[in-house]
């Protein structure tokens, strides 16, 4: 239905002058996506500041037939957060839900609102003596809830899990304007399906998530941290088996950068320069942590490094001996995104694949795009301790942009292709949004496709959340 001036003053009534935004200025923001793949258009970005101006406006638009668009930090790279260049859809924007309610240090419990922006809620942990360890690169600007809703991965999958992992309970406006309170902070309640698992990663399509109850840990007191180069692939996962089991599983992070990633990365990111004597066709950061303090990690972590450079499985390390030199190499992986802005044109992978199988999907994927394209430069990265390989692509330095750009659904049917046969995913963390709904109808089992059809039309009977997002 269309947007009336009558819906919008309504919604004016409801959030106040500071919760409705129409000025073309104002707007502007909330309607482009990261990579600026989708443009999108909207008549209103609704700002509720309570749980209950949001069920408020929910219930007028799902009276009025207006789909709702919601929306966290815009920090997404799916087009999920952004709506339809129509026009005819309204955005809700949670940054104004942005309390902390409730830190509970005994339970190792956290409860905020959706706005709370990530790096927020990690300080507002460190300041009770606990740990939150989601962590992504866009976590100054991310909000948690859409974090949630998107079912965000980050560095840190490998020990702690993915978002799903880390929330006990949601609150979240129903489609129709209810308000739906899930927030519970219990490890175990076997009373039926698990609502709130249903909700992270759904990204907004069922529901506007307005708060959360999330999982708190012990706070890192012992971090190591190291740059391996490795000319092997096939010795990354050996490193990877072996780090685990000499750390009793504390390994937080286990980062592959290749060479280009590597080179462009130094060469574009300020303050970085080259860390080895001789360059190396694969890197991998390595980082274990330990609550407790004294040592024990420390020597643990040596023996690692030293047993892998004796067995050939790494060729050099980097240790990092200080919080800056830490910083440094974590600077290096986290830079690698916009480092490649840098040259050009982009075609990008965010794939998952049993980690046993990962030496084998680069050695496929490489294979066939470098086939397909001669000259095209592979810029795989990524958490190869989960099985989550980035597999972007860097057009070749004498081929037109637009015309690199033209081929990305071939790049796509190369690289889903070896995934699809590994038993993989096409989206390991970034989530589904518009770009891939009409792509993961080719790889995802129909009957999944059915249930998640059956839960949408269930809870959304009319389609007005986040239409066109996740399922058709």
């Amino acid at each position: 239905m269309p947007v009336t001036p009558e819906l919008l003053e309504k919604i004016k009534m409801i959030v106040g002058p500071k919760g409705a935004l129409t000025d073309p200025a104002d707007v502007a923001p909330h309607v482009e996506e990261e990579r600026g793949l989708f443009h999108g258009a909207t008549p209103m970005v609704v700002k509720p500041a309570s749980t209950d101006e949001l069920a408020q406006v929910v219930k007028l638009c799902a009276e009025a037939g207006v789909p709702l668009v919601p929306q966290g930090g815009n920090t997404g790279l799916v087009g999920g957060a952004v709506p339809h260049e129509s026009g005819g859809q309204i955005v809700i924007c949670t940054s104004r839900l942005n309390r902390v309610r409730a830190v509970d240090p005994l339970d190792y419990t956290m409860t905020v609102e959706a706005g709370v922006i990530l790096a927020d809620v990690q300080k507002a942990a460190e300041a009770a003596d606990r740990y939150f360890p989601l962590s992504l690169g866009a976590e100054g600007s991310c909000q948690i809830g859409g974090n949630i809703a998107a079912n965000a991965g980050g560095i840190n999958v490998l020990r702690y899990g993915n978002t799903r992992a880390l929330v006990l309970g949601v609150e979240a406006v129903l489609p129709d304007g209810r308000v739906w309170n899930g927030l519970k902070a219990l490890g175990k309640d076997n009373t039926g399906y698990d609502l709130t698992s249903l909700f992270v990663g759904s990204e907004g399509t069922l529901g506007i998530i307005t708060a959360a109850v999330l999982k708190l840990f012990p706070r890192p007191r012992d971090i190591q941290t190291a740059l391996c180069g490795i000319d092997h692939l096939d010795k990354v996962v050996e490193l990877l088996s072996r780090a685990r089991q000499a750390s009793g599983d504390a390994v937080n992070a286990f980062e592959l950068i290749s060479r280009f990633a590597y080179d462009i990365t130094i060469t574009h990111a300020e303050g970085l320069s080259e860390l080895f004597e001789q360059p190396h066709d694969w890197y991998v950061l390595i980082e274990m942590s330990s609550s407790s303090e004294g040592g024990a990690l420390r020597e643990s972590f040596e023996k690692l490094l030293e047993g892998a450079f004796e067995d050939d499985i790494i060729q050099d390390a980097v240790i990092a001996e200080s919080l800056d030199r830490r910083s440094t190499l974590w600077r290096l992986r986290e830079s690698v995104p916009e480092a490649q802005k840098h040259e050009g044109g982009s075609i990008k992978h965010d794939i998952a694949v049993p980690v046993s199988k990962v030496p084998e999907f680069l050695e496929r994927a490489l294979n066939a795009v470098t086939t397909a394209m001669p000259g095209i430069r592979p810029c795989p990265f990524g958490h190869v301790g989960d099985g989550n390989i980035h597999f972007n692509l860097s057009q070749p330095v004498d081929m037109d942009k637009a015309e690199f750009l033209g081929r990305w659904q071939e790049m796509n049917d190369l690289v889903h292709a070896v995934v699809a046969d590994l038993n993989g995913s096409i989206s390991a963390e970034h989530g589904i949004g518009r770009l891939k709904v009409e792509e993961i109808t080719h790889y995802k089992d129909p009957a999944a496709l059915d249930m998640q059809r059956a839960i949408k039309r269930a809870l959304d009977p009319k389609g007005l959340m986040n239409p066109g997002k996740v399922v058709l």
